[in-house]
């Protein structure tokens, strides 16, 4: 059956792009090396009925489908597992804007599009797309869209479900769904858009979308601000909400210990105050007037944040130069983390009026079953999401610690549900979180995804053992 079947493939999307051998290695690894799968091949289609007709002959041969976009996932989700049995239905070539929408303020583009390509067309056309990530440069929206990635503006612009208002989905029969509507209002049954994005592919293809746009700001700030604690980065978000209102873009939390980390391994990058504080606020405003309008709404946040004591100190960006400096620092945690060795990650959400009491109890919690982990904390607290990572303590052998992974994720999981928090906020499940959740939905809502997946991937076929 295999070289029946890559025949076929090959009739579809031509020789070179089906890939078998040594050639499909860059795509069966994850994006942190923790997981390398097997495939039947590498099939990168280059139009969405190609995609299509894949589909039709996968359904036929009985042939899973592994969808990858730029394989930047961290929860294992981008990769085929040991069998073998499935190919990877890479989308990258897929990665044409098909339209601009001015007016509308819309842009319609394919799945293989890199999301820093999207950014630099909106802003080409005096408009912003404003999901913004670390891994910009080589995630493409597909990617972003099966995970609803979220990112550092999500206080203001929301997550990828907020900024889609249309897809084009083949499905697990091969049929293309065509839902690529640029319309804010349309209550017309069921919204199968928001069922596709966040499926991880089990569901079917994306294979374009309707994203909106927005206008560019006529300022952008940044601030960093000192903090003793993560009560005071509270007080402050409340403070800036108050008087920023929709410009406050992002609101970032980042530990000291995440800083240390980012030095160390980045010496270029350094916190530009005198003296170490326990955290750290990155604030970004965006100001519809101008940059007089937003240094003083910044410059009032932090004199009220310091005369109140919930910052002990400040440091508002003079240029463009310092503004990226201190955005680079947040954007370095993770690749300081994975500079330091393999850590235990969390991606986890909870009400932002828990997140004191859930950080000292989980903490101690930690420190008393793990004695001298290394917490690293920082992420989107403006929106409730955390990236709750724990490395090994120092001169404990790596590989050894990570044997406590059940251990340690049991202790921050069961500690997420009890404040009423989600263990996936914007990685997704993937396969690494697939069973995992298992102890925190209800049997319920268990069955009701079951049944939804039951019905419109019968064979079992779509990014099998993902999710569900």
């Amino acid at each position: 059956m295999p070289s029946d079947f890559l025949k076929l493939c090959n009739d579809i999307v031509g020789p070179q792009h089906v890939l078998t051998g040594s050639d499909m290695d860059g795509f069966l690894t994850d994006w942190r090396k923790r997981a390398t799968g097997r495939a039947l091949a590498v099939i990168k289609p280059g139009k969405t009925e190609e995609v299509a007709n894949i589909v039709k002959i996968c359904a036929a041969h009985k042939v899973p489908i592994v969808p990858q976009g730029g394989n930047t996932g961290l929860v294992l989700g981008s990769v085929p597992d040991q069998s073998g049995k499935a190919i990877v239905l890479s989308l990258t070539r897929m990665n044409r804007v098909r339209s601009i929408d001015l007016l509308n303020d819309t842009i319609t583009v394919e799945a293989g599009c890199l999301l820093q390509q999207i950014q630099a067309v909106a802003h080409e056309q005096g408009r912003l797309f404003p999901l913004s990530l670390a891994s910009e440069g080589s995630c493409t929206i597909g990617g972003n869209l099966s995970t609803n990635a979220g990112g550092t503006a999500v206080l203001r612009y929301g997550s990828m479900r907020d900024l889609t208002l249309g897809l084009e989905v083949v499905t697990p029969s091969g049929d293309i769904w065509n839902g690529l509507r640029s319309l804010r209002k349309d209550n017309t049954g069921y919204d199968l858009r928001h069922l596709l994005i966040g499926a991880e592919g089990t569901l079917g293809i994306i294979t374009a979308a309707v994203l909106k746009l927005y206008a560019q700001p006529a300022a952008k700030l940044t601030a960093l601000f000192a903090l003793n604690s993560v009560n005071d980065a509270l007080n402050l978000l409340e403070l800036a909400r108050q008087r920023c209102d929709a410009s406050l873009t992002g609101f970032e939390l980042m530990s000291e210990f995440c800083l240390k980390l980012v030095e160390q391994h980045f010496p270029d990058l350094s916190l530009p105050f005198s003296e170490r504080h326990p955290q750290y606020v990155l604030m970004e405003i965006s100001d519809s007037e101008s940059e007089s309008h937003a240094m003083a709404q910044l410059e009032a946040v932090a004199a009220t944040a310091i005369e109140k004591a919930w910052a002990a100190d400040a440091v508002i960006a003079s240029s463009l130069s310092q503004s990226h400096k201190l955005w680079a620092m947040r954007e370095h945690i993770s690749m300081a983390q994975a500079a330091e060795g393999l850590n235990i990650k969390h991606d986890i959400s909870l009400p932002v009026s828990c997140m004191v009491d859930f950080l000292i109890e989980t903490d101690a919690l930690l420190q008393r079953d793990f004695p001298g982990c290394r917490m690293v904390t920082f992420g989107h607290l403006g929106d409730g999401n955390l990236h709750y990572n724990v490395s090994a303590p120092v001169g404990i052998n790596v590989e050894t610690f990570l044997q406590q992974q059940d251990a340690i994720n049991r202790c921050v999981h069961d500690n997420v549900h009890k404040y009423a928090g989600s263990i996936s906020a914007e990685h997704g499940l993937g396969s690494l979180k697939r069973d995992e959740i298992k102890r925190y939905k209800s049997e319920t809502e268990l069955a009701m995804m079951a049944a939804i997946k039951q019905a419109l991937d019968p064979l079992n076929l779509m990014n099998p053992g993902k999710v569900i």
